[in-house]
This record gives structure tokens, C-alpha cells and sequence, in this order.
């Protein structure tokens, strides 16, 4: 039993849609007979992408598009979600899976930041507050799925504007998901992608063969597939290193440091190294 926004002739956004796991589930969902618009920056990846999606649903051409969008940029997400109506006729699933991940500091160029939050967390905001509204009034079973990330839970050090981002987006989408639940006959619900490792553009840093502890971004994609179907929330996904039980025990830890009045980010610091050790033992 698929969800019931899965299902042939239902119609499909995705950001960032022209590579890793937006475009892989893209592809997942033009073989199950859905209509997909990708959306991404570059008309040549965008073009390789549709081409790619197209062989593989059910119409073909006919039911892919390919639309170049900033999600940074309103005027960009306005006209996407025009040309979506217009070609299809509305939305039954947004996939806001747009992100980037160029490294920060806390005390480098605010460019930088704003940009980060722009995409990542504004981006979600802006792409949700555009699209969601009609799909309530479509009223048809539907979803948004917003791809998060651990280090939106666990912070850890290193950098603190994706940090920053995929924390905002988790408490967004929470928001989101309460809002949804309480409107009457609102038959749409919202979800959180929390990727593990996963190899894509993103996390490749000069990659070219993905590491034995990684994921595909196919996998990924069937696991929440999965997990929407059975109606998760936070769609937590493992990788080949790092099973469920330890990302339980680290999020544990985390929400720790409030409870037990650690210092932040305990995890990483020595006085705590022996104690943290310890209690992630307790995942095995």
C-alpha cells in the first residue's frame, strides 16, 4: 500500500530536483506514474535532468517539466508555482529539498550567511507559504516533504549557518505539520527528510567514488517513501555507519545538555569525551 499522494497522475514539485536526492526522487516518482516538475539553477542541468526523468514516466516528456528557480527569489517560486498550475493543473506533493552547504564561521562574511539562509531556510518558508495554500484548496490527499538535516538537531561545530538553517527548518516544518493537522478537512501532511550520509554534489567535496559509508541518494529516497507511507514525522534515515540507534543517542545527548545543564555542544568537549563514549556504548 503506497501513499495516497503517490499515486498515478498526481503531480510532484521538487527543488533542487536537478541532482542527489531531489533528483532521485524525481526519478522514483515519474515510475509510479506521477507527474514532476524539477526545479534548480542551470538550464543544462536542468535539461540533463528532465531528459533523465522522462525516460522513465509513464508519458514521458509530457509529464516532466523543468523550471529554472532561485527558491532564494519569491518572484521565482511565484512564477514556478503559475507554471505548475498551468501545465498540470496544481500540486499534490513539494519536495523543498533546495540546499547549500558552502562552510561558514561564526564570525565570517555575512554573505555568506545570508546566503545560506536564504536558500535553506527562507527558501522552504517562501516555497511552502507559495505552494501550500492552493494544495489545501486542491482538496486532494497531499504532502510536503522539507529535506532537513542532523545537523540541524545535534549542531555540532564546524558550521553554524548550515546549522543554524536546518535547525530553523526542523521547527518550520513542525509548525507546519500542527498548522496542516488543525485545518478542517485538510488532507495534507508535512514531513521531515533527515538525511544521514549521504554522496551527492553536496557532500562529495571532490569525490568522485562515494565512500563505503554512504548512502545513494536512491536509498534515501526509497527509505522516506517508506516511512511517509507509514506515516513518520521525522523521517530519520541511517546510513551504512551510523545506524538508528546511535543517531538516538546522540540527539539524547543533545537535548542532555539542557536537562543535566552541560556546556553547548558537550559531545566535543574533553571533559565530557569519556561520558559521551559511554552512553553512545548503550546504542549497541
Amino acid at each position: 500500500m503506497t501513499h495516497f499522494a503517490f499515486t498515478p497522475g498526481s503531480v510532484a514539485v521538487l527543488t533542487g530536483g536537478a541532482s542527489g536526492i531531489g533528483l532521485a526522487a524525481a526519478k522514483r516518482f515519474a515510475q509510479r506514474g506521477l507527474r514532476v516538475c524539477i526545479a534548480d539553477l542551470g538550464a543544462d542541468r536542468l535539461a540533463r535532468a528532465a531528459q533523465e526523468v522522462a525516460v522513465l514516466a509513464t508519458n514521458g516528456t509530457a509529464d516532466v517539466m523543468a523550471f529554472e528557480t532561485d527558491v532564494s527569489r519569491l518572484e521565482d517560486l511565484r512564477r514556478l508555482e503559475a507554471a505548475v498550475q498551468d501545465r498540470f493543473g496544481g500540486t499534490d506533493v513539494l519536495v523543498n529539498n533546495a540546499g547549500i552547504q558552502p562552510g561558514s564561521k561564526l564570525f565570517g562574511p555575512a554573505a555568506n550567511w545570508e546566503r545560506v539562509l536564504d536558500v535553506n531556510l527562507w527558501g522552504v518558508i517562501r516555497g511552502t507559504q507559495t505552494f501550500v495554500p492552493a494544495m489545501i484548496a486542491r482538496g486532494r490527499p497531499g504532502l510536503v516533504i522539507n529535506t532537513g538535516s542532523k545537523q540541524g538537531i545535534t549542531t555540532p561545530p564546524g558550521d553554524p549557518a548550515y546549522n543554524v538553517s536546518k535547525a530553523g527548518l526542523k521547527a518550520f516544518t513542525e509548525a507546519l505539520e500542527h498548522e496542516l493537522r488543525n485545518i478542517p478537512n485538510c488532507r495534507i501532511s508535512a514531513h521531515l527528510l533527515i538525511p544521514g550520509f549521504v554522496f551527492t554534489d553536496l557532500t562529495a567535496r571532490g569525490r568522485t567514488e562515494r565512500p563505503e559509508g554512504a548512502w545513494t541518494p536512491e536509498q534515501t529516497v526509497d527509505f522516506m517513501m517508506e516511512r511517509v507511507r507509514a506515516g513518520d514525522f521525522y523521517i530519520l534515515c541511517p546510513d551504512n555507519d551510523v545506524p538508528r540507534s546511535l543517531d538516538e543517542r546522540r540527539i539524547l545527548w543533545a537535548a542532555g545538555d539542557i536537562i543535566e545543564n552541560r556546556p553547548p555542544l558537550s559531545r566535543w568537549h574533553p571533559d565530557y569525551a569519556k561520558e559521551f563514549e559511554e552512553f553512545a556504548k548503550k546504542a549497541d
